[in-house]
């Protein structure tokens, strides 16, 4: 019989992402439910289970954790959900792709994303601009996209532009209602979704 593999142990790189990913998620708990303002560098260390020396290694200062969580709800979702629209296929179908992987990510990172937007206001001049660029390119895509699907007639809306902001704004919205115990499970709403904007606000027929 054969023996399992020896688990490859982590590079020290690896290690450090996962130890920040690790404070960055425990931060966001903590913020949600006591607000940025009323939480010290030590609880953060005594939640992750660390010395104050070894959170300081990691983040020089409690902003730069809010700065982290703000960018997993800003710069993770371009990396991770913009590809979608680069993808083969029509306007309508592409931005149905888009639409499910949204609302996947923020279900994910629905602590982080509602920290985000409650505590915006505490990030340095620097950090906001960059967490408010990332989310301006994020809607000039979906912009694009928007565009292309009014050229190729698959799209009814007007304004492409007005209409980018309603379906963000729509799908950000997710994140301060949503919970997996009530009535609609997250497919639902995924679905759900799909249909009230590609479908019934942009006037697609065909999501292929």
């Amino acid at each position: 019989m054969s023996t399992p593999e020896a688990a490859v142990p982590l590079s020290r790189q690896a290690r450090t992402r996962l130890r920040r990913e690790e404070i960055v998620t425990a931060s966001a708990r903590i913020f949600a439910d006591r607000g940025y303002a009323n939480v010290g560098m030590r609880e953060i260390a005594d939640a992750v289970g660390i010395r104050g020396a070894s959170l300081y290694h990691h983040f020089p200062a409690k902003e730069e954790i809010l700065y982290a969580v703000c960018l997993t709800v800003t710069r993770e979702p371009a990396e991770e959900n913009l590809p979608v629209l680069d993808a083969p296929g029509t306007p309508a179908g592409r931005l149905a792709m888009l639409v499910r992987a949204h609302l996947r990510h923020l279900n994910r990172r629905q602590v982080e994303h509602l920290v985000g937007r409650h505590e915006l206001a505490s990030l340095t001049p620097g950090h906001r601009e960059e967490i408010d660029g990332h989310r301006r390119y994020y809607q000039r895509r979906v912009r694009d996209v928007v565009a292309a699907g009014m050229r190729s007639g698959e799209f009814t809306v007007p304004d492409a532009q007005l209409a980018a902001f309603a379906v963000c704004d729509m799908l950000n919205g997710f994140s301060g209602w949503f919970a997996e115990d009530r009535r609609l499970t997250l497919e639902d709403v995924v679905e759900g979704y799909v249909d009230l904007i590609v479908r019934r606000m942009l006037g697609a027929l065909d999501l292929t």
